[in-house]
């Protein structure tokens, strides 16, 4: 987000009476960053490749309908990995030959909904093909089918996200003996299966990394053609996975960077032979979001300031779960949501939650918090305030997609509605307390 749109905003927010003493945490979408993104990834493959690309938006980085509408109306499809996030995308208005469907656990129920629609598949595993088998052979399907391979080619610097290592639980582990083999032979005992699908991992994931995978998937798909004597793989969902900085406001690595690495890495996958799929996520929203908190208390412990705020690990369950791998970067503003200036000093941003871990900085240098002043949580707009952490029954915060008009006025728009206490007692059982004390 451009920290001059995202000042504006935050200013909105506060006199729009989006942040208030009653609701003290907000979460606010850059919707002229979110298209920008969206743009830049386009022109990043199309100036590389003339071939056919589909980039489906990883509905997992942030599954709000109104985002996959708006990413639907940019040009983008969507790659789906549960019935919720198939349902999120078809109410967003994807239609069925924009999305493709990835999981590890595919149930039959899955697989013959996303084959009657006609969206593709990826298999993961042996058995599920063989489930495809009966599937396909009972009755015809538009679905482009395929399967995903894991090049074993090793892992980035955050292992719960490196899913190209050698004991990964997705795809079929190519360097495993006879693993190679088999997959050819697949591919030949199956002429629908027209697809190799690979992703190495996200964030933490080296760039050469990246390509290295996507290179090992177009050697496979050349390798089955040869045996099959024909173009059977006429498609290769390379994934996403592109990290983001989440150092500083500077935009990179890029789409455009990544293309461009591709290109000279793997030049055949861009020769016109094969059509593309890729599936970004995080780099696409996570620069565009901001949560915004009051600071409700601020105390002295041990000789450490505390600011104690409303935002925690409800909205950034990885960032307090794991600090060192997901730091966030913390702006101050005051109550009125000016920036708040002033000498900077070592402070806790602390959130609301019970327990001590429950930290969104920790020993951060700050201009000095006072209450009713606002923190904001940047680069946030990926994995953070869509998908909400129960916590001591916390409340979900609004999401509000804002756009910056050209008399400098924002608009905002509601993604979705804050979460009411009412809301929070009817999932909980609330409409039928008693139904444990029947006999």
């Amino acid at each position: 987000m451009a920290p001059h749109r995202r000042d504006q905003a935050v200013r909105a927010a506060v006199d729009q009476a989006l942040l208030t003493p009653a609701t003290p945490v907000a979460a606010l979408l850059d919707l002229a960053g979110v298209r920008a993104s969206a743009a830049a990834l386009r022109a990043a493959f199309a100036g590389v490749t003339d071939a056919p690309v589909l980039h489906a938006f990883a509905v997992k980085a942030c599954p709000l309908v109104p985002v996959l509408r708006l990413l639907h109306e940019e040009g983008l499809g969507a790659e789906v990995a549960s019935p919720g996030e198939l349902a999120l995308a078809r109410a967003a208005g994807v239609a069925p030959e924009r999305i493709v469907l990835d999981s590890p656990a595919k149930t039959p129920a899955e697989l013959r909904e996303a084959l009657a629609l006609g969206i593709a598949v990826n298999a993961d595993n042996p058995q599920e093909l063989a489930r495809l088998d009966a599937l396909v052979a009972g009755a015809p399907t538009r679905s482009p089918l395929g399967l995903r391979v894991n090049p074993q080619i090793g892992g980035g610097t955050i292992d719960a996200l490196s899913t190209a290592t050698p004991t990964s639980k997705f795809g079929i582990a190519l360097r495993d003996e006879g693993a190679r083999a088999r997959v050819v032979r697949a591919f030949l005992d199956r002429p629908w299966l027209t697809r190799l699908h690979t992703h190495s991992g996200s964030q933490g994931m080296p760039l050469p990394l990246l390509v290295a995978g996507v290179r090992a998937a177009y050697e496979l798909a050349e390798e089955i053609n040869a045996a099959a004597g024909r173009r059977q793989v006429d498609t290769l969902d390379i994934g996403g996975g592109l990290p983001v900085n989440f150092a500083s406001d500077e935009d990179t690595p890029t789409h455009a960077e990544y293309a461009r690495l591709l290109a000279d890495g793997v030049p055949g996958l861009f020769d016109g032979r094969y059509g593309l799929v890729t599936e970004f996520g995080r780099s696409l929203l996570a620069r565009h979001g901001t949560v915004l908190a009051r600071v409700e208390y601020t105390k002295t412990s041990g000789s450490r300031r505390i600011a104690l705020t409303h935002a925690g690990v409800q909205v950034a369950t990885r960032t307090v779960y794991d600090p060192a791998s997901w730091p966030l970067r913390i702006a101050a503003y005051d109550a009125a949501g000016e920036p708040r200036t002033g000498p900077a000093v070592d402070q806790d941003v602390a959130g609301p939650a019970c327990f001590a871990g429950d930290l969104l900085a920790v020993k951060r240098p700050l201009p000095l918090l006072r209450p009713g002043d606002l923190v904001a949580a940047l680069d946030t707009g990926a994995y953070y305030f869509a998908h909400h952490y129960g916590y001591n029954s916390l409340i979900r915060p609004g999401v509000y997609g804002f756009t910056v008009r050209e008399d400098g006025s924002v608009r905002f728009a509601t993604v979705r509605e804050p979460q009411t206490v009412a809301e929070i007692v009817a999932e909980a059982g609330g409409g039928h307390p008693d139904v444990l004390l029947r006999d």
